[in-house]
């Protein structure tokens, strides 16, 4: 059996964070957080990582990968724009950015046949994470059965301004019941809450947030495309509109053709929201270097 790909989702804009955070430098040699993403990959199993990027900045993530990555693992570029698997009818001039991440995942369609795991660019994961989705995607996946890595809300806040996440329910056999996106998160004393029409609701902080660190069956793309039609001709006159993979996650479990297992991987993470995140995530990463998780060079 072929050896699970690894989907990063690089083509953001980094509104809030003011940058390209995905080739921003974090680590003790101005190593980007993908790097380590990409490192735990390779020693957990992963034959082949898939960068999703935008046309802007193709040229400078290769320059900044290619050399550090060569004779490592197989390496695609696929480009997600405004117009990608868009029927001309369905432009929306008014758009200013993507469908989101499901279209991102879409995008991917002819570079990935084989199980893969998706994540952010800008989120810190942690081994585990990888080990654990490595072994679920080598192990004989089925067709009707996917997993995510879920996080505690409480590890997943940022301390420099409200987040959003997707807050999960779940069975007694821990798979997903549904997902929820919820937005205006962040820490009101010693309470974590959301702010909906003005309101504080009180979040549990051991709720199982989703950090978008998925593993799919190759039919999860076939999910995917049944269901991009019907939401383009939908929502293609809304500008902002996102075609997320929650989503789609939600509608298989609605419907029955599919169950998506909550991996306990989530013991460590950390990512760039806002500008004032980098100083921690710079300290986090050296602390993890000196405690020898990664070697003093990632890539020599």
């Amino acid at each position: 059996m072929s050896k699970p790909t690894l989907l990063v989702l690089a083509a953001g804009m980094g509104s809030r964070y003011g940058g390209n955070k995905q080739i921003d430098g974090f680590g003790p040699n101005g190593e980007t957080i993908i790097e380590y993403s990409i490192y735990d990959a390779i020693r957990t199993g992963f034959g082949k990582v898939v960068f999703i990027v935008r046309k802007e900045i193709l040229e400078e993530v290769k320059e900044k990968f290619l050399p550090k990555l060569e004779g490592k693992i197989e390496v695609e570029f696929v480009l997600q724009s405004l117009d990608s698997f868009v029927p001309s009818e369905y432009n929306n001039p008014e758009r200013s950015k993507p469908y989101g991440t499901a279209h991102a995942v879409l995008c991917a369609q002819d570079v990935i046949k084989e199980p893969f795991a998706v994540i952010n660019a800008d989120d810190f994961y942690g081994q585990e994470a990888f080990k654990v989705l490595s072994q679920f995607l080598s192990n004989g996946v089925q067709p009707n059965l996917h997993c995510m890595v879920g996080y505690e809300l409480q590890n997943v806040l940022s301390e420099n301004g409200t987040v959003s996440r997707g807050i999960c329910e779940t069975n007694e056999e821990n798979q997903l019941l549904g997902m929820v996106e919820t937005t205006d998160i962040g820490r009101d004393g010693d309470k974590i809450v959301t702010k909906m029409n003005g309101e504080a609701i009180e979040l549990a902080p051991t709720a199982q947030a989703s950090m978008n660190c998925w593993g799919f069956h190759p039919s999860f793309m076939e999910a995917i495309n049944d269901m991009w039609s019907e939401f383009l001709k939908n929502n293609y006159t809304n500008p902002k509109s996102e075609f997320y993979i929650p989503t789609v996650a939600n509608h298989l479990i609605q419907e029955n053709k599919a169950a998506v297992e909550i991996l306990a991987g989530g013991k460590t993470w950390f990512g760039v929201t806002y500008t004032d995140d980098k100083p921690e995530v710079i300290s986090s990463l050296k602390k993890l270097h000196e405690e020898g998780e990664y070697p003093q060079n990632l890539w020599n």
